[in-house]
């Protein structure tokens, strides 16, 4: 009596399809959501951002004035591969910096 009872009821608890199954394909449909809504708010925005800085330092040309990442403010002097040369202050010192410190261009140039 005791086996009878005991497959009736393992029977019953394991015979009704779903329970459960929806609960956890909605957790998993919020997986991608989530993986969506970090793609839009924080890759795509940050990979436009470098795509804009690389295009501002391959488009330095001299006398432009520009600002390093360290804060410091000058004219480009000549550019080459990897370095620019700028000149600071009124006592015309110059530093020779990498074209990936440079952080702004503050020059307008007509498109």
């Amino acid at each position: 009596m005791n086996f009878l009872n005991y497959s009736l009821l393992s029977v019953t608890t394991n015979a009704v399809p779903g329970v459960g199954g929806g609960e956890m394909l909605m957790t998993f449909m919020w997986i991608p959501l989530m993986i969506g809504v970090f793609y839009f708010l924080l890759i795509r925005p940050q990979k436009k951002r470098q795509k804009q800085d690389k295009a501002m330092r391959d488009n330095l040309q001299i006398a432009d004035e520009v600002v390093t990442v360290g804060g410091i403010i000058g004219r480009v002097l000549s550019v080459k591969d990897d370095t620019v040369l700028i000149e600071t202050g009124g006592d015309r010192t110059r530093i020779r910096v990498l074209r990936s410190s440079i952080a702004e261009n503050r020059t307008i140039h007509d498109s």
